[in-house]
């Protein structure tokens, strides 16, 4: 028989008009009595739900997370439950058997025998914070969608000034875009002088690459492309101001991220919006490198690993790490990021090699926060090529092998003596 680890506690199907909850009671004798109730999703609705487990003595929730519907709930109940929030991957009922009541006593008998693994939920103050940067990442990426469309549209005029140009969006090109879209039919203006600095060289083929014709249907597209985002910065201009004010009381802990090498005190100010700043809630430095998906899935049958890809989870944290350590591995004052870089890259290849980076950072910052303490580069040492006893395959090896250990190396000498 499995051990019970809450004699009582509530398991709850939500849905979006209504949640079922059913509260399992086990006696001294393992023998489970189920009261089920159904909820709508108003305010006065779930407070009526908390007081109903208040009056049964229930401490302890487990819920699905699906879409956004648990977060009203979560509200509600924060404050007086223990609430575990499952991923529907893991609490997943039989098929064939499957109604919102017995979907309800099944959470409560999972969560009744602790087997059900909850998700990593930070305080409401984290939570609000994360809110905002992930909306200003959107508004970023609306911005960028906007400049797509600008290029797309350029192209469907025959206006190949991407093909001459470096960037679209310069100053020189951004002057003969806007002519054109103030005077769609004008093909003999004189854009010579807009160019400017190399791009006054390129005049002949500039004068090729506009010489299509922006229809005013077009020309009307591109003028909406062009001002949305402006309104777009406004309003990031006004969520930087929001997430300035409530980053403040984590300020020291921002500059003590910020050293480590290819870390900004804005990148320090999302990965703690996304991870909190409190690492007791995770066993190790593993199980937070499992949250933010940059550890291999564990996939092993009969002796064999079936694969070893990372897993999807992360989808906001993963990508700033990728950037942070692709921008580590080039920082020249911090090389031992550099150095695990170029020894896993000759085995695993590039991408893997970055991954492993993006775990060691985040391994960094566990104990970092942990601790509270500053990045110590000479914690890392064995890590770089000097300290190991590694076959030297080539002389530029061999000279930063000498180098590292207080040799100075007379490089033209020998490159003459190599000829």
């Amino acid at each position: 028989m499995l051990k019970i680890v809450h004699p009582v506690c509530c398991g709850v199907d939500i849905h979006k008009k209504f949640i079922v909850a059913t509260i399992a009671s086990t006696n001294f004798s393992n023998i489970t009595t189920y009261q089920t109730k159904k909820f709508n999703t108003f305010t006065r609705d779930l407070l009526s739900f908390n007081n109903w487990l208040v009056e049964n003595q229930c401490p302890v929730v487990c819920m699905e997370f699906t879409g956004k519907y648990w977060i009203p709930v979560f509200n509600i109940l924060e404050h007086y439950c223990s609430i575990t929030l499952a991923n529907p991957r893991f609490a997943k009922n039989i098929p064939g058997k499957k109604t919102d009541k017995r979907d309800s006593v099944w959470l409560a008998d999972l969560n009744k025998h602790g087997l059900v693994p909850g998700s990593f939920i930070p305080c409401k103050a984290i939570r609000e914070l994360r809110d905002l940067f992930r909306y200003r990442d959107k508004l970023t990426n609306f911005s960028s969608s906007e400049k797509n469309r600008v290029q797309n549209s350029l192209t469907v005029s025959n206006i190949m000034l991407s093909s001459v140009v470096s960037d679209t969006f310069g100053k020189s090109s951004l002057d003969i875009i806007k002519h054109l879209i103030s005077y769609p039919g004008d093909t003999s203006f004189d854009y010579t002088s807009m160019l400017r600095k190399k791009l006054k060289d390129k005049a002949v083929e500039v004068g090729k690459a506009i010489e299509g014709r922006i229809s005013q249907e077009q020309a009307l597209k591109l003028a909406v492309c062009f001002n949305h985002p402006t309104n777009i910065q406004e309003c990031i201009g006004v969520i930087d101001n929001a997430i300035h004010n409530l980053i403040q009381p984590y300020k020291e802990l921002i500059e003590v991220l910020a050293t480590i090498p290819g870390i900004t005190e804005k990148s320090a100010a999302i990965i703690i919006a996304e991870i909190s700043t409190d690492m007791s809630v995770f066993h190790s430095s593993k199980h937070l490198c499992s949250q933010a998906g940059v550890t291999p899935q564990s996939n092993e049958s009969a002796g064999k690993k079936k694969s070893v890809h990372i897993s999807h989870a992360g989808v906001y944290i993963k990508p700033l790490f990728v950037q942070c350590a692709n921008a580590a591995i080039r920082d020249k004052n911090c090389p031992v990021f550099k150095y695990r870089y170029e020894d896993i890259k000759k085995r695993r290849g590039l991408k893997r090699a970055i991954i492993a980076i993006a775990r060691m950072m985040l391994t960094c910052i566990y104990n970092m926060l942990l601790k509270k303490e500053s990045f110590n580069a000479s914690l890392y040492e064995v890590s770089s090529p000097a300290s190991k006893e590694s076959k030297i395959d080539s002389i530029q090896q061999a000279i930063l092998f000498l180098q590292r250990n207080g040799y100075n190396v007379d490089t033209l000498q020998l490159a003459v003596k190599a000829n």
